[in-house]
């Protein structure tokens, strides 16, 4: 099992994408309209600080999410926030400050300030835009996400079953409805990020042109060639998406998302995958009970209310499993449903550490949260959950995957 604790920090910065020494056209297939942008166009960034390690026994921490910000934080506001990156940060004098690569030169500032950690820094992962974001990794691979969005009326069927068994499936979904669909594009590379952004901008734009265009404003079942005879399910769907962008592109993945709560992933080795969102509210302090009151004050802070504090908890399972090419289906969306409800249940509306069993010797940090969490939810999936992220804030997110 692997887990990571992230830390969120924003801020905002302008820069221009272009190369000097490529033609004017050269820049413009590769970066877009706003290389002409002379003068640089501004972005409000969000960074994710990704850390992996042992969790001390003892605290329940991997590490003191506090010292991630106030660490990464001074790099951000010294040399990110409010620059002109191309001219004020020396990384971009000669390097495009395309989101991948801006995120390698987070990851090259931040790491060795924690080298004096058992917890190291394993990825940063930075949004550009609603549309654009990127991963780069601590063994120098990256990923760049492309987001586009559709609108769509479907019947949830397939055609290799009759009707009766059709509406057995998928209940009510087999009338028409819709959705307002969000689809993540990835690709991904092993070598650091260079001039080249990952994928061109024209055949990005192309390519998602050619997708909304087929897709957006359609009936999915009857006004879609290419899905005549397949499920018209979100599994389904995503492998289509998955075809269509992987016959122009090398594509790494593909996220739909069906409504903000729930998505399925195709990646390139075939793997499905269905993921689920869901909150829950509850009470807690952060204490241990062996430290004297002034060392968890001090290790803890205000989360060390005697009274306790609170969070709306966010969970998301992604569980893989066989997907049905008949169906269309990996897994029942009610049974997945129920199966996070259900273990999220004990502790809605709860304090942890006075109300259940699980926190009553182990401090409820995000930590021993998502651990607790896991073989809950796991144990009702079958054992076929890969990937369990609970988030505390918006800010802090604790993320476990099966290895």
């Amino acid at each position: 099992m692997l887990l990571t604790v992230s830390k969120r920090l924003e801020f905002s910065a302008s820069r221009r994408l272009f190369v000097p020494r490529w033609t004017e056209n050269e820049n413009l297939v590769a970066f877009g309209p706003e290389t002409e942008a002379r003068y640089g166009t501004g972005r409000n960034y969000v960074a994710y600080f990704a850390f992996t390690g042992p969790v001390d026994p003892v605290t329940g921490m991997l590490i003191n999410i506090s010292e991630i910000k106030h660490r990464a934080g001074k790099v951000v506001d010294e040399k990110f926030d409010h620059k002109f990156l191309n001219e004020d940060n020396p990384s971009f004098r000669d390097l495009p400050p395309t989101v991948e690569n801006i995120a390698r030169q987070l990851y090259l500032e931040v790491a060795p300030l924690f080298s004096d950690a058992d917890a190291k820094l394993a990825a940063v992962h930075l949004i550009e835009t609603p549309e654009r974001s990127a991963t780069f990794y601590s063994d120098d691979a990256c990923d760049a996400n492309y987001w586009f969005e559709f609108s769509a009326a479907r019947e949830t069927r397939s055609p290799s079953l009759s009707e009766e068994e059709n509406k057995q499936l998928f209940g009510k979904a087999t009338a028409l409805h819709g959705h307002n669909y969000r689809a993540r594009l990835t690709f991904h590379t092993d070598q650091p990020a260079g001039e080249a952004p990952l994928a061109r901008y024209d055949k990005i734009d192309n390519c998602i042109h050619s997708l909304r265009s087929e897709l957006d404003h359609r009936h999915l079942n009857k006004k879609v060639s290419g899905l005549k005879n397949r499920p018209i399910t979100t599994e389904s769907l995503t492998e289509y998406i998955y075809e269509r962008v992987n016959a122009v592109l090398p594509l790494y993945c593909v996220r739909l998302h069906e409504r903000d709560d729930f998505f399925a992933e195709v990646w390139d080795d075939e793997s499905v995958f269905l993921g689920m969102r869901m909150n829950f509210s509850a009470a807690h302090r952060l204490h241990v009970r062996s430290f004297s009151e002034e060392k968890n004050a001090a290790l803890f802070g205000r989360c060390n209310n005697s009274r306790g504090h609170g969070h709306l908890y966010v969970t998301e399972a992604t569980m893989g499993g066989t997907y049905d090419e008949r169906t269309g289906i990996l897994y029942d969306f009610k049974a997945l449903r129920d199966a996070m409800g259900e273990s999220l249940r004990p502790w809605r509306d709860r304090h942890l550490d006075l109300e259940t069993d699980d926190f009553r010797e182990t401090p409820s940090t995000g930590e021993n949260i998502v651990r607790a969490l896991w073989p809950k939810i796991d144990n009702r999936l079958n054992h076929q959950l890969v990937r369990l992220r609970l988030w505390e804030t918006p800010n802090n997110r604790f993320t476990l995957r099966r290895t």
